[in-house]
């Protein structure tokens, strides 16, 4: 079931992405004029332009990650904590491989801050869990970064914990709770959980569906601003953010339903 979950949801996020809603106006509006519809050709194609230039105008992706990036406070407070758990994502694995040196994209905040709280917390272990979630070309994993950009930063190897077969949130949880007990560390907490910011409310409803308790949520990684919607053109930005916003909340949405988290919107175990 997993397998098919994790197929379904890839094929399902292909058709729903908001970049993909100005491309089927457009071929609707051939269509429609191949059918000598011109009246209606013409209303989706109108349609088709007024949102491309409102989305390349307006961030309006800001108005779906803004909910999602307050949940949680940043930067909180821990107390000895047993470990650092970061969730895959902000790697290129096959950039990586293809060049020989570690490479991260607009996520690499996450290991960036896994390195300052592995220095703050020098008894904690750091747990990395990622596999890939390409559905053609699986081979490289996210680990295979992580055990690069761990090692170059000297982290004793004694610390350091890999999870490399996950290939979505629901896995992340599952697979790393079953490491621990499988290499028989402790899963008594405080667990720091180390994931971007519009990702935290779905991770934390995850790992708690999953079985873990005195998760301490550590957002990084920002995506909208505060407040307002400045008027600037950048098409690229403004709908990367709300593919991903919107992806989340569908996301969430998803996990509700199928029972893998306890809300829809989580809020703590």
């Amino acid at each position: 079931m997993d397998n098919v979950f994790f197929v379904v949801s890839k094929l399902f996020w292909f058709l729903v992405r908001p970049e993909n809603l100005p491309l089927f106006l457009t071929v609707a509006a051939l269509v429609a004029l191949l059918r000598h519809r011109r009246r209606g050709a013409l209303w989706l194609l109108s349609s088709g332009v007024l949102l491309t230039l409102l989305l390349g105008a307006l961030p309006l992706g800001y108005l779906v990650l803004r909910p999602l990036e307050a949940r949680f406070a940043p930067g909180p407070e821990v107390s000895d904590p047993a470990g650092i758990i970061i969730l895959g994502g902000g790697e290129e694995s096959r950039l990586t491989a293809d060049h020989g040196q570690f490479q991260t994209n607009e996520a690499g905040e996450r290991f960036l801050q896994a390195l300052v709280l592995a220095r703050k917390y020098p008894q904690a272990k750091l747990i990395f869990t990622g596999g890939s979630g390409a559905v053609l070309d699986p081979s490289v994993s996210g680990a295979d970064v992580a055990r690069k950009i761990f090692a170059a930063a000297g982290i004793p190897p004694g610390r350091l914990m890999f999870e490399s077969r996950s290939r979505n949130t629901w896995e992340n949880a599952v697979n790393t709770l079953e490491l621990l007990v499988a290499t028989s560390e402790t899963t008594e907490g405080p667990w720091i959980l180390l994931t971007s910011a519009f990702h935290m409310p779905r991770s934390v409803g995850v790992f708690c569906a999953a079985g873990w308790r005195d998760v301490v949520p550590y957002p990084v990684d920002y995506r909208a601003r505060p407040a307002g919607l400045e008027v600037s053109w950048d098409y690229a930005d403004h709908l990367d953010d709300l593919n991903t916003g919107v992806r989340e909340w569908i996301g969430l949405l998803v996990y509700r339903i199928t029972g893998k988290t306890g809300a829809l919107f989580p809020g703590g175990c």
